[in-house]
């Protein structure tokens, strides 16, 4: 058995998706009007990564399935005999539904009701896939815009007030806590829907296509997520109000954020580096043709006032940098490397790495694997191995903190 494999991730061709960033970061053909949304690396059973074994395909949960030991013993400890994180890039080119993910306990607890309620696990409105939390991590690979928790209620007052139709809101909320404000929101129906949004939209009609909005303008995106999203005038999205509600963060290129538990969180555009825990769990909050489920949404949400937290840059002079986060169950490293340059690195539990710039030669004991931009490598635990620029670059490595 070797210490390092060659492995292949997949596509998901979600709607949202963009045409190009991916094919051209994996150096594939693009298929005309074909969307290229996620490249996933992992053990996800939906979508598992494959192994190359002496020129056979092996999905990598099969390989996990029959050499458990190659996950390590911090992994097999703490997470079972499952990778415990899954690597993803994502490419946004139209915004994703407002989302949010429940904590470990909430997760186990909404599971077995919905096994108990005999609600299958491919039926459209089952929330919990799985058993397990979901938190996430991620680093934007261009400019990025994404909304992320609740303003300071202050804030939010003040951005209700500015617009005439969504004064009341601002007097409402004033007396009131942001949770039931929220919920109020939640479940508003259409002529309500309708009285907040449409003069918003009327007003803002001829700025917006004239591209005269500044993209941190919360009716920016109102009207960009009608249009990407093809809304119609009489189906309202409750989501819409968020962009009110939410910090709609800008992150340039190489900068992160974290989303814990509970967290509303929406992508709304660019690309990114996505890592986080082997989970499937995510409970809609707008924006979505989707199944929202309201109840669980309310129960679940985090309406905490959040100023949020930007994970900086990977600093240019060290060669190997470890992003920090709470995360128990997964931490990202990016590692720089010149032509000609070698580094020595150990897998004390599994690894994923993949290559997001120039090529680099990884050698583990007898076995040396040669990879370009968009390759990627499964590296088994308590492996210490050689990385070797080919060519200037770099590469992520998805681990255990």
């Amino acid at each position: 058995m070797h210490s390092i494999y060659q492995l292949q991730g997949q596509l998901q061709h979600y709607v949202w998706g963009g045409q190009d960033f991916i094919p051209e970061l994996l150096n594939i053909e693009k298929q005309q009007n074909q969307y290229y949304a996620e490249w996933w690396l992992g053990a996800h059973s939906s979508a598992p990564s494959v192994l190359n074994i002496a020129g056979k395909s092996v999905p990598l949960t099969d390989f996990l399935a029959e050499n458990p030991q190659v996950l390590g013993k911090t992994s097999l400890a703490n997470f079972g005999q499952e990778l415990p994180y899954l690597l993803k890039i994502l490419d946004v080119a139209k915004p994703l539904s407002i989302q949010l993910h429940p904590t470990k306990q909430q997760a186990e607890i909404g599971f077995e009701q919905e096994n108990q309620a005999g609600i299958s696990l491919k039926d459209p409105k089952r929330t919990y896939k799985d058993r397990n939390h979901k938190p996430e991590m991620m680093i934007a690979l261009s400019d990025f815009w994404l909304l992320h928790g609740f303003k300071q209620k202050a804030e939010i007052i003040a951005t209700l007030k500015t617009r005439p139709s969504l004064t009341a809101l601002a007097q409402q909320l004033e007396s009131q806590d942001l949770h039931s404000f929220y919920a109020q929101i939640m479940q508003a129906d259409q002529n309500q829907l309708s009285t907040w949004l449409a003069p918003i939209i009327a007003q803002n009609q001829a700025a917006y296509k004239q591209d005269q909005l500044e993209l941190d303008n919360p009716d920016y995106w109102v009207l960009y997520t009608i249009d990407a999203m093809e809304i119609a005038a009489d189906k309202l999205d409750a989501g819409l109000i968020c962009f009110y509600l939410f910090n709609i963060v800008h992150l340039n290129a190489g900068e992160g954020i974290y989303q814990d538990a509970g967290i509303p969180h929406a992508y709304l555009r660019g690309q990114n580096i996505e890592l986080m825990a082997g989970s499937d769990n995510v409970i809609r909050g707008g924006l979505t043709p989707k199944h929202v489920d309201i109840n669980e949404l309310l129960k679940i949400v985090d309406c905490s006032e959040i100023t949020p937290r930007i994970i900086p840059v990977a600093p240019q002079e060290q060669d190997i940098f470890t992003y920090s986060t709470p995360a128990k169950d997964f931490a990202m490293s990016n590692v720089r490397y010149r032509a000609q340059q070698k580094q020595t690195l150990t897998a004390n539990n599994a690894e994923i790495l993949l290559v997001m710039q120039g090529t680099v030669k990884i050698t583990a004991n007898q076995t040396a694997l040669e990879l370009k931009q968009g390759e990627s490598a499964f590296i088994c635990a308590d492996v210490t191995y050689q990385i070797e620029g080919l060519a200037e670059g770099y590469a992520v490595i998805a681990k255990l903190p």
